[in-house]
């Protein structure tokens, strides 16, 4: 029995092996990750451990022992470099050949790199891996002025990190709004006032032309020509997936690894999980690649249960998070295509609540500060729960007696 093998030391490719244990598996399992360290937690890099000297064992999500008690091989510091689907081996960086009964591909996805001049000078940063992280942190230490390059989550996120350091920051943002390809305008609106309330120069639909400096960056150009000191830059600009390896291996490809309901590639012995999986949601009317923990998570364990013979399809409702200072974003469903959005509570001690809705149905809501109205949305979402357009703008709707009223009619 060759076992299964896991290209990919994240969540996803953890979750895959811990979840095969959890169901009795007694094969092999073997993770391959680049990474030389165990899997941990990425949300918080972002987040609390730029900020603050937290050391990077509380991020594990599992210690060593656990690998070593669960039977899980993990081969730090090496990648899958090839796949022989004929012979069902994998060629790692290391020369070695490996066998496979199953391989999961979880390689995530790597930062979206910017062409422009200085973008490999000192003092230029991405952020990926506890490794970025750490040397952010460092820079960030000594820096007074920092720019950000890109309003998403991940932007926005150390923009209020580093303004509660005291530092002075700059963001610029090439559309005409803060996270415009996951939030509706009005949380878009919300966010924008909150982060000029904590003193964040945001310049939207400015995008940038150079950095600035000889050895090490000194400012940013924008695309006007305007020059912006700074002696720190973070560029946070998306990623793109890790789809190359199986794309070499003549995998079906299309902005990301093409799946179907129980994440199986076009080669039935081999999947694609996480950062790096497209799949068609019953969620969207477009096939999508979801870059979050749950998404990581779950199909992981739709793929163990498919090796154990117990799949359900995958249908987990989506849901992400963003902690963004004093504000913490929820979002479930996916929201993006919404042609109206009914708001309330807006302004109530930084708390809001917006529905989402495409026509007549209700593809998500998106709140802030509302941790009890996200679950309601998730069980909506999940018992497909049908919420009316009508009964949302009534000044006086509750979400939670709607939702119990909804529980008793279906009994």
């Amino acid at each position: 029995m060759a076992g299964v093998v896991i290209a990919g030391g994240g969540q996803a490719g953890f979750q895959v092996a811990a979840s095969l244990r959890q169901l009795g598996y007694d094969g092999d399992v073997t993770i391959v990750s680049e990474e030389a360290r165990l899997a941990y937690q990425r949300p918080p890099l972002s987040k609390t451990y730029i900020k603050t000297d937290a050391d990077f064992d509380t991020l594990l999500l599992r210690p060593e022992s656990f690998y070593e008690k669960n039977r899980i091989a993990f081969r730090g510091g090496e990648r899958v470099v090839s796949i022989d689907r004929g012979a069902s081996a994998v060629t790692l960086s290391t020369g070695e050949t490996i066998p496979y009964d199953h391989l999961v591909v979880a390689t995530g996805a790597s930062n979206r790199s910017l062409p422009v001049p200085g973008a490999t000078l000192a003092g230029v940063h991405q952020l990926r891996s506890a490794e970025d992280a750490e040397h952010l942190r460092a820079g960030v230490a000594e820096a007074r002025t920092i720019a950000i390059i890109g309003g998403g989550f991940i932007g926005l996120e150390v923009a209020a990190a580093v303004r509660a350091l005291g530092k002075d920051v700059v963001l610029l943002e090439a559309a005409d709004r803060l996270m415009g390809r996951t939030v509706s305008r009005e949380v878009s609106a919300f966010f924008l006032d909150r982060h000029l309330q904590m003193e964040t120069d945001i310049r939207l639909g400015t995008a940038l032309q150079a950095i600035e400096g000889t050895d090490r960056a000194t400012a940013i150009r924008t695309a006007a020509g305007e020059t912006i000191a700074a002696d720190l830059v973070l560029i946070a600009a998306g990623v793109t997936p890790n789809d190359a390896l199986a794309r070499a291996a003549g995998l079906t490809v299309d902005n990301g690894i093409v799946v179907d309901a129980f994440m199986t590639t076009s080669d039935p012995k081999i999947f694609a999980i996480g950062d790096c999986a497209a799949f068609d949601s019953p969620f969207a009317e477009r096939r999508v690649r979801l870059e979050s923990v749950q998404n990581a998570v779950d199909q992981a364990k739709t793929v163990a249960a498919r090796i154990m013979g117990t799949a359900e399809p995958y249908r987990s409702v989506p849901w992400f998070w963003s902690d963004q200072g004093p504000f913490k974003l929820q979002i479930v469903g996916l929201t993006a295509g919404a042609d109206h959005v009914e708001v309330a509570r807006i302004g109530e001690e930084g708390k809001l609540i917006a529905y989402c809705f495409k026509g007549e149905s209700l593809l998500g809501i998106e709140t802030v500060n509302r941790p009890g109205e996200h679950m309601l949305g998730r069980r909506i979402l999940g018992q497909d729960l049908k919420i009316a357009r009508a009964d949302v703008a009534h000044h006086a709707f509750e979400l939670k007696a709607h939702v119990a009223k909804l529980m008793a009619e279906a009994g």
